[in-house]
């Protein structure tokens, strides 16, 4: 599908952090979401909506390629590891070579890209994916009327939103009631922990404003009817056994699209997950979405069957190193665990610091702790789970045993083989994360994006020979870029580096009679160092 300039929309993703589905329009009661309950009123809100890890790093790095984490090395939670005595040292991700993240796609649709500003993919930041990545990053900056492509990253909903001042989180009390707020069986119903749980509810009213002012802006702009909005969060929310755990209290996420004309006030339970998001995007922008992607469309006229099933990993995150993958239909969630002989919780400082993580440590030392919550803090798990999320929601009771569920079992232990043949996780998740890093980046170095060069199309060279250092040449004629590092994305610049920004390189570069041109180049592998850059200057006669 290919859709003219003019037709094609504006998108803008408005991206949370740790949050789960608090908001009015997905039923609670407590929460205060006017803005995000404006924008559903005139959408389409997903219920059962999941990320594909319950970590932002490896669920973004999905978001941002179409590609499930472990299909691109972005599996274990962060590739930054020099902090972390005996772990191995810090490198980036190294997709395919073939993986190109979806906004590069939408800049060579001719789209302005831009994020504001958290990125976290775990393939470092490719200076070809955005045409403006910052904290001034704006729709409002793209040239006359360019259909645009925005990100706006908010961060007040993250898990350290919730933690005591000494920790770098709050001192007043919330303004959210603490005793109106619901506590999940599996956590201690004490007062810190309904008191982080009201600041949750306030850092989503805060974020709730923030939106506000985008949807206003796109108001005042006069381009809402032309702009499709996509709200999401990365994964669920900051509490003890729900960020961290592929679990619904851990994945289950809000996801909200407005598409004026085409999505008016509904609620729908259709599975989707955020691998999707990517997918989706590129078709409703007209373009095609490649055929190596994992996600597929759910919005648009390309829509084909719903999802059946949607899946979810958990590797090392933090210190720790663990493997679980997890597989969910319409009523069921089935865990498999790895690492059975190890217990839930593993050691995780940065975790420990939330106030109902400090509880449940807390009365679990103090042998306090009811059954539902000791299940978390036990010495070892089950090798597999099950559970019937329409009875039991919160996932506190295992049916794997139960000899009613034994279809339901098989068939989703067979789903989930599948999916790790198919997406190449049982061959990737088996590498250990040292012999990954060995492969990608040899002898402990990251590789280097070779540095493109300059292949002039023009009398006495026919696209022949390369030409470092330009040269005088007949006009008109046209200049090529080649960069020998398969898979590397080339970038361009019309005159010196202070007077020009960088282009995507989709193709010749023209240049007229009677001109002098300086260009610039230079080039970025996914996951390798950029190359050093190279200048020349073309005479046109």
């Amino acid at each position: 599908m290919s859709l003219s300039a003019d037709d094609r929309p504006n998108v803008l993703w408005i991206t949370m952090e740790d949050t789960s589905p608090r908001l009015g329009c997905y039923g609670d009661e407590v929460t205060r979401t006017p803005n995000i309950d404006r924008l559903a009123a005139d959408g389409r809100v997903y219920e059962n909506a999941f990320s594909t890890a319950p970590v932002c790093a490896p669920s973004r790095a999905s978001v941002m390629t179409g590609l499930y984490p472990s299909a691109i090395g972005s599996h274990h939670m962060r590739t930054r590891t020099h902090d972390r005595e005996g772990l191995p040292d810090s490198y980036q991700a190294v997709p395919p070579h073939y993986v190109t993240a979806i906004s590069e796609h939408l800049r060579r649709a001719g789209y302005y890209c831009t994020l504001n500003v958290k990125s976290d993919y775990q393939f470092g930041e490719p200076f070809t994916m955005w045409d403006d990545h910052s904290d001034e990053a704006h729709w409002r900056n793209r040239p006359g009327d360019t259909p645009f492509f925005a990100m706006f990253n908010n961060t007040v909903t993250h898990e350290s939103g919730m933690w005591d001042l000494e920790d770098g989180g709050h001192i007043d009390d919330p303004d959210t009631d603490p005793d109106a707020v619901d506590v999940p069986p599996y956590l201690p119903d004490t007062e810190p922990t309904r008191r982080a749980i009201a600041r949750q509810y306030d850092n989503i009213s805060e974020s709730d404003a923030w939106v506000g002012r985008l949807l206003d802006q796109l108001e005042a702009d006069g381009v809402a009817d032309e702009t499709i909005v996509i709200l999401w969060s990365d994964h669920g929310e900051g509490l003890p056994r729900c960020k961290r755990w592929p679990y619904d209290s851990g994945t289950n996420v809000p996801l909200i699209v407005r598409w004026p004309g085409e999505t008016d006030g509904e609620t729908v339970s259709d599975l989707v997950s955020l691998v999707d998001l990517g997918p989706t995007t590129l078709s409703l922008a007209g373009e095609d979405v490649p055929r190596y992607m994992h996600g597929r469309p759910f919005v648009g006229s390309e829509v084909d069957d719903s999802r059946e099933y949607v899946f979810s990993t958990r590797d090392r995150y933090d210190e720790e190193y663990d493997m679980v993958r997890s597989v969910r239909d319409e009523r069921f969630r089935y865990v498999r665990h790895y690492y059975p002989e190890r217990p839930f919780v593993l050691w995780i400082p940065y975790r420990n610091t939330h106030p109902a993580m400090d509880e449940l440590l807390r009365l679990d030392a103090d042998g306090e702790l009811n059954g539902v919550q000791a299940q978390w803090l036990a010495d070892s798990r089950p090798a597999e789970e099950l559970y019937d999320l329409q009875a039991d929601p919160h996932e506190t009771t295992n049916l794997v045993d139960d000899p009613a569920y034994e279809d339901d079992l098989e068939r989703l232990r067979t789903a989930l083989d599948d999916w790790r043949t198919a997406t190449g996780d049982a061959e990737r998740a088996s590498e250990s994360e040292r012999e990954m890093r060995e492969r990608t980046w040899p002898d402990g170095e990251q590789p280097r994006t070779a540095t493109p060069n300059f292949v002039p199309n023009a009398p006495g060279n026919r696209a022949r020979e390369c030409e470092p250092n330009g040269g005088t040449f007949e006009g008109p004629m046209t200049v090529s870029l080649y960069c020998p590092t398969q898979g590397a994305s080339i970038a361009y610049a019309i005159g010196s580096a202070d007077e020009s920004q960088w282009e995507l390189y989709t193709g010749p570069i023209r240049l007229d009679s009677d001109e002098e041109v300086t260009l610039r180049t230079k080039a970025v592998r996914y996951g390798y160092e950029a190359s050093t850059e190279r200048q020349a200057t073309f005479i046109v006669h």
